[in-house]
């Protein structure tokens, strides 16, 4: 205070005034206790916490002091309930304020936005923030506007005294009940919380998703050692148990700090017994809670937010099978069109309930959330309705993308590409809803399916898939008095199984299906089951048994009226006599088929049969017109896409090229098969290729590259150890090895062959090998002849 002419004045300087300044020459003052600003309200963060590094750095990027800045400073984690938004939040904001980012403090409140008992109006969460920010009761106005018009001038004071304030809001269900709270300076910042995308203030948007599996296990891990101390090892010291429980939890760190704390509180416990306990989909809920907390009451809140037509859409989407389903299939569930069930699904993903899948358009659910969501699905009648519209949908669709596969008009608008791509899309979820099926006892379902993506698999060559469909599907056929379907399932199994060349079991079901269909009706079924089993029979290499069951087809066939089917069973007999050394028949019987595919516009059957036809116009020598056949062959199935079988003719044209001396043409036709085989994943085609590279390097005169691709090879073959292609690979193995002068391994690698050949009755083959092996023993003998002089000499 200063005095001039008897007048004085007041000058204050520093701190921050929420009430009337007294001023004038002679005060007394009675001073109130102290109203400290609690700004220190941020809970503690947890000492477990794990898998969130790159979430936290983003927010702390987004609440850094950055110049410039014209605007407040608002990020909005949302995301599922349980998944640890609000821990994320504290991190944060713990580190924020370490880094001395916010001098002013922490503010922090829990609206409880999604429990109607306990949700904070915006009004009074104003009041309990004001209070904080030291602001007395009796100052506080009433009213939402003039509570917000003094809570924002205090904050922007804070600001002007450098004491910059992050505000914490938590739990929000609406805009409207964070905006009040939000700062509108651009110096204080926020973060919020939310089971909501909140997009209607402007904010960063962040959202959050379940753990890994590895980071789940981590949190695990930290949680029991932090309850129990560290010597407790349940957790990394069964990783098998540990990981079992992270996948049961589905990455939600709710779940994971629930089985945290039920291993803490029985510390004898194993975490297999709690891996028991939550297996059963049925149970697993209500064994996920704790006294204070619990998974199934978190998403009550959640579901209590709904009204009818989310709730439906919501607990209908939980009967799709599979990993996830598009919006198409959630409209046939719902039965409802298309524009209205993306509307509220879009609603269901804004509220985290599902989850946008890999592609627009798929949408998926946690785990836990699907579980809870069947939970609802209380009338029997709506599920049976329900799964009714699913599997009419998936059979209709799969029949026209079928069709469409094969070039049949009856496929619709859909092309061969679209429809391969639907099946990419749908794979998991059609061969979940086989299983389904039977669970449902909808046998026409379990019956049809698996027969309408047979090809799509086949193209795909996901054998696992289809032997599993199969499986399944024959499951529910054995014995129902269904011999037809049955037996089309058995010829199915017998197909894959030799596609992944177990012969002898392709021959067993192939047999198995025969015995259903002989004295029945099915003279179609039971031609099919016979020309396969004549595959079958050929890969056994008993081509006499193969020409007899394509003959028996051909000629069932042929009475039924079926040109296609007695074209397929002429060409495969043709092969069959092709082997006998019957070339001549076997070269009618080519063209025959040929001919005949062509009338039909059967475009693939045609290309398989124009490289059978190479083959054996390569036997008879004829390699100009072997050439020509595999190339028109290649130009087909390249054409429809087909590379496998393209990469397999390439192959076949490559021995053509190499008999006519053609070897640069040769060497580039077996690498682009093998480019090809690489794209589809056929180990034993590549090993093929490779065999048949090694023999061009050969006639190069390459001999150790020769011998590695044939090292290479055999190393792939080791899971076929019981084909005719690995004695091949050894008998030129131990050419190649003749050829670097190392009779040794090269004797090895005969014996192997004439081992192979012997058990394969490959008589030919074995007297061959037998030559190579008497000529590798005399130059061991030689070799040995030579050093024992030598040593008497010494």
């Amino acid at each position: 205070m200063a005095r001039t002419d008897e007048h004085v004045t007041n000058t204050i300087t520093g701190g921050i005034f929420l009430q009337a300044v007294i001023q004038g020459r002679d005060i007394t003052v009675q001073l109130p206790p102290e109203i400290t600003p609690a700004l220190s309200g941020l809970p503690a963060p947890s000492a477990a916490f794990a898998g969130r590094d790159h979430d936290v750095k983003t927010l702390l990027q987004d609440l850094s002091p950055r110049l410039g800045q014209d605007t407040a400073l608002v990020s909005t984690v949302s995301g599922l309930a349980g998944i640890g938004k609000t821990e994320l939040v504290i991190q944060a904001a713990t580190r924020a304020l370490r880094a001395g980012w916010f001098p002013g403090g922490a503010l922090f409140i829990d609206l409880f936005g999604y429990d109607a008992k306990l949700s904070v109006p915006a009004e009074r969460a104003l009041e309990t923030l004001l209070r904080a920010l030291a602001v007395p009761g009796d100052h506080i106005p009433d009213g939402l506007q003039d509570r917000q018009l003094l809570y924002r001038s205090v904050l922007a004071r804070y600001a002007q005294e450098g004491r910059r304030i992050l505000v914490v809001i938590d739990n929000v269900s609406t805009a409207d009940q964070a905006r009040p709270l939000l700062p509108t300076d651009s110096s204080n910042a926020a973060l919020v919380t939310s089971r909501h995308t909140l997009d209607s203030f402007e904010s960063r948007l962040h959202d959050l998703g379940p753990l890994d599996e590895l980071d789940s296990v981590m949190l695990l891990d930290q949680a029991v050692r932090h309850a129990r101390g560290n010597e407790d090892t349940r957790i990394s010291s069964d990783s098998k148990s540990a990981a079992a429980l992270a996948r049961l939890c589905a990455g939600l760190p709710l779940a994971l700090r629930i089985s945290a704390a039920l291993l803490a509180s029985s510390p004898s416990r194993p975490t297999s017994s709690l891996v028991e306990a939550l297996r059963s989909e049925h149970s697993r809920l209500d064994k996920l809670r704790r006294p204070d907390r619990a998974v199934r009451a978190t998403f009550d809140l959640s579901h209590r937010f709904l009204d009818e037509a989310h709730a439906r859409l919501f607990r209908l989407m939980s009967l799709q099978p599979g990993p996830d389903l598009s919006t198409e299939t959630a409209s046939r569930l719902v039965d409802m069109d298309t524009d209205s069930t993306e509307d509220l699904i879009q609603h269901l993903a804004e509220a985290h309930l599902v989850e946008p899948g890999q592609s627009w358009g798929r949408w998926r659910m946690h785990d836990l959330v699907r579980i809870y969501a069947k939970e609802r699905v209380e009338n029997a009648e709506e599920k049976e309705a329900a799964l009714q519209r699913l599997f009419d949908f998936y059979l209709d669709h799969s029949k026209n993308a079928a069709a469409a596969i094969h070039g049949d008009s009856s496929g619709g608008d859909l092309s061969r590409k679209s429809a391969l791509e639907w099946f990419d899309a749908e794979r998991e979820n059609l061969i979940a809803s086989v299983s389904l099926a039977v669970d449902e006892k909808n046998l026409t379902f379990a019956a049809k399916l698996p027969h309408l993506i047979v090809r799509y698999l086949d193209i795909r060559r996901l054998f696992a898939d289809w032997e599993e469909v199969m499986l399944i599907s024959h499951s529910a056929l054995e014995g129902a008095g269904d011999a037809e379907f049955e037996a089309l399932t058995l010829d199915s199994l017998g197909m894959v199984s030799r596609m992944q060349h177990r012969f002898a079991d392709a021959a067993d079901y192939h047999r198995r299906a025969i015995s259903l269909t002989r004295g029945d009706d099915s003279r179609g079924v039971l031609a099919r089951c016979l020309n396969n089993l004549g595959l079958a029979l050929f890969q056994q290499r008993l081509f006499g048994d193969s020409l007899a069951a394509h003959d028996e087809a051909a000629e069932i066939f042929m009475g039924l009226g079926n040109q296609l089917g007695f074209a397929r069973a002429t060409d495969n007999s043709a092969s069959a006599l092709r082997e006998l050394g019957n070339l001549d028949e076997a070269l009618k019987r080519h063209k025959l088929a040929i001919s005949l595919f062509k009338e039909l516009d059967s475009f693939e059957s045609a290309a398989r049969a124009l490289t059978h036809l190479g083959n054996t116009l390569n036997d008879l020598g004829d390699y100009a017109q072997s050439s020509d056949a595999h190339r028109e062959s290649i130009a087909i199935l390249k054409e429809l896409n087909l590379h496998n079988e393209a990469a397999r003719a390439l192959n076949n044209l490559a021995g053509s090229l190499l008999h006519s001396e053609k070897l640069e043409d040769a060497l580039l036709s077996v690498k682009e098969s093998i480019d090809l085989l690489d794209l589809t994943n056929d180990d034993f085609g590549r090993a093929c290729a490779l065999n048949k590279c090694a023999i061009i390097h050969l006639a190069r005169q390459e001999f150790d590259l020769a011998g590695v691709l044939l090292e290479e090879a055999l190393e792939i073959l080791q899971e076929f150890s019981g084909s005719a292609e690995v004695a091949f690979v050894y008998g030129n193995l131990g050419r190649a090895r003749l050829l670097t002068r190392d009779p040794v391994s090269a004797f090895e690698n005969f014996r192997n062959a004439e081992k192979l050949f012997a058990a394969l009755d490959m008589r030919i083959d074995v007297l061959q090998v037998r030559q190579f092996m008497g000529f590798a023993h005399s130059l061991i003998v030689a070799a040995n002849e030579e050093v024992m002089p030598s040593r008497r000499s010494r």
